[in-house]
């Protein structure tokens, strides 16, 4: 188990740095920062103190081993645009984002587990058919569209759900939520089933083949022979045996949801990571466009490593693959 997590952080510190250079590579060949951070009557005396205050004038290899070491430290430089640590926006904006993301992934498993399994148990009623329609739709339709038809229907037909913003916010301290009152929860409906309705209909199908491949099985026929009870044999058995591939997506699509959550966030103007990477790409704001790609390869990275332990917890397959491959 150790060697397993042993080998897993190195292929994502390689991983990391791989994103490192590729975020490092943006400060050197999309504009240039002196250019952004001066206007446009300042000397070139001036321009050149500032290249040599920023290190601009060092090899190619110190700048990149710096920048490694100031993003590992959170150091991602200031903003062109806002004139602030990119680290404070993003502190600032990370809660919108991650409450965001939070919400549509229990939205999807809430959903989706149960409508996979029941699909999967009737596929010939009608109630199934009425999901997997749904399910349609929702894997068809682009993110953004289905975002203003809610807008169009719940806030301006309706008038039930504000169309924009993240309502009323309570700040903690370490951390500002909307979830602590109400217009932050009826502010937060539309964008979190928007952007977790993909997810929650990739879930259900998996949830619904993998339900139909095992109930296939001979394990679960002897169940039925021995006279298990239909609950005991589709939850007991059949459900179980589809955790493995089912944590392998969620956790995946998690990661997805917070990388993703641009498009929801931009079409509800949620003010959270999203919404900021995606201005300040209108910008040409390196800083932030670089802090946020590293910060979402790296919750990828923790993600997949989580899910490839859980992996290895749930399916004892694997260890007892490596424990014969040790053998030998």
């Amino acid at each position: 188990m150790i060697a397993f997590i042993v080998r897993r952080l190195l292929q994502s510190l390689v991983v990391m740095l791989v994103v490192a250079l590729l975020a490092f590579s943006m400060f050197r060949f999309i504009g240039d920062p002196v250019n952004q951070m001066v206007g446009v009557d300042t000397t070139e005396e001036v321009r050149e103190n500032l290249r040599e205050r920023l290190g601009l004038n060092d090899p190619v290899s110190v700048q990149f081993g710096r920048f490694v070491v100031n993003a590992a430290q959170l150091d991602f430089g200031i903003s062109y645009q806002h004139k602030k640590e990119v680290s404070n926006l993003l502190a600032e904006r990370a809660p919108a984002t991650l409450e965001l993301a939070f919400l549509s992934a229990i939205f999807a498993l809430i959903v989706g587990v149960p409508m996979g399994v029941y699909t999967g148990l009737h596929r010939d009623s009608w109630l199934s058919k009425v999901f997997l329609t749904v399910s349609l739709v929702g894997i068809s339709l682009p993110t953004f569209l289905i975002g203003i038809l809610m807008i169009f229907i719940f806030s301006v037909w309706l008038g039930w759900l504000p169309s924009f913003g993240r309502g009323e916010v309570v700040d903690l301290g370490f951390w500002s939520t909307g979830l602590l009152t109400v217009s932050g929860w009826q502010a937060a409906i539309m964008p979190s089933i928007t952007l977790g309705l993909f997810q929650m209909t990739l879930i259900m199908r998996l949830v619904r083949a993998e339900m139909l491949e095992v109930l296939r099985t001979d394990y679960v026929k002897f169940a039925r022979a021995r006279g298990l009870p239909n609950r005991a044999v589709h939850f007991g058995h059949a459900l179980k045996n589809t955790l493995v591939p089912v944590i392998t997506i969620t956790g995946l699509q998690l990661g997805s949801i917070i990388a993703f959550a641009i498009i929801t966030e931009t079409v509800f103007q949620w003010p959270g990571m999203g919404l900021m990477f995606l201005q300040a790409i209108q910008t040409v704001d390196i800083p932030i466009m670089a802090a946020y790609l590293i910060l979402i390869a790296f919750i990828f990275v923790v993600i997949n490593l989580i899910v490839d332990i859980l992996y290895y917890v749930v399916d004892p397959r694997l260890r007892i693959d490596r424990a014969t491959a040790a053998g030998h």
